[in-house]
């Protein structure tokens, strides 16, 4: 008798995605309609990113299609759900996650995809939200002995996040979430209102991370439990690495400048200089919570975007199973 090894074994398993080109997936918009000009393109990628209106097109407008397919779908099957118990139905806020690594452009996804859905004729509220808010402040970091890991799981208020998105979910008429400034690097006193979205947007370093197992061998909740769908953006890390590096570079002339700025102090180096501070930074931090935490979360997102060395998708893989 033939053994097969584990290795064997995995291979000959179906995959629970599909994976296609960017051509095959750009032909999935079918007349989906494109309602994003330049300007709002200019406004809404981020620093250093080659994001164009073919993109948007091919890459983003198929997307915007089929998430208006699940949102329906998804509000269908509550109302089935909601006549089955002989419950009154309401129509529950659809969340949609963004993960992926620091520099990878996931808050572009985010803002492109608020875009495109707030532009639908039947979900005008749509409210994006990042998990930034939600990390401990710099100052309980530095008692916890985290600083040097902002960024990690740990470093988050996840019973703060898990009550909010709850809240959301649960249909609770206004909820509130915390504010963030990559200015001063941290957490920021008062809070911005979130009144009851058709859709929430979840962005964040960490937001498809499972449940944490606690000492006692019980498990938190997870934020992705919560999840309709998500999204993860994805590329090499040694890609990855580079964008950072260089847009470290391009900080030094904008936000760095500003005397306010938690990182003014690396606004006078030199190229060589910053190249080795942004090289050391997320060989030290960056890194290590993507290769440990974040790239681990890839295989549980409905559907990963992957880059090419021009920060262009190149290849989107959907879960069908």
């Amino acid at each position: 008798m033939t053994r097969v090894s584990a290795t064997q074994e995995r291979s000959t398993l179906p995959t629970p995605y599909v994976d296609l080109d960017r051509r095959a997936w750009a032909r999935l918009r079918e007349n989906h309609p494109m309602s994003l000009e330049q300007d709002d393109l200019t406004r809404l990628r981020g620093l250093g990113e080659l994001l164009d209106l073919r993109e948007v097109e091919e890459v983003y407008l198929p997307l915007s299609r089929l998430l208006h397919f699940y949102v329906e779908a998804t509000h269908g099957l509550r109302l089935a759900t909601s006549e089955f118990l002989g419950e009154r139905p309401t129509r529950v806020p659809f969340v949609v996650g963004v993960a992926g690594s620091v520099a990878v452009g996931k808050s572009t996804t985010a803002r492109i995809l608020k875009e495109l859905m707030s532009r639908w004729p039947h979900t005008p509220r749509v409210a994006l939200v990042t998990t930034d808010g939600f990390l401990h402040s710099n100052a309980e970091l530095q008692r916890r002995g985290l600083l040097e890991r902002k960024g990690f799981p740990e470093s988050y208020d996840r019973r703060a996040l898990l009550r909010f998105i709850a809240d959301v979910k649960s249909g609770v008429p206004v909820v509130e979430a915390p504010l963030y400034s990559h200015l001063t690097y941290d957490v920021l006193p008062g809070t911005v209102r979130v009144p009851r979205p058709d859709v929430l947007i979840v962005e964040g370093l960490n937001v498809l991370q499972p449940p944490a197992v606690r000492p006692d061998g019980s498990s938190t909740g997870a934020i992705s439990d919560y999840f309709d769908f998500s999204v993860y953006v994805d590329a090499p890390v040694e890609e990855i690495r580079t964008w950072y590096v260089e847009r470290f570079l391009r900080l030094r002339e904008t936000a760095f400048a500003d005397p306010q700025s938690y990182f003014h102090r690396y606004a006078g180096l030199t190229d060589d200089q910053a190249r080795a501070t942004a090289t050391a930074i997320w060989e030290r931090i960056n890194e290590p919570n993507l290769v440990e935490n974040v790239l681990p979360t890839r295989a549980r997102a409905t559907l990963v975007l992957t880059k090419g060395a021009d920060h262009a998708v190149t290849r989107i893989r959907l879960r069908k199973i």
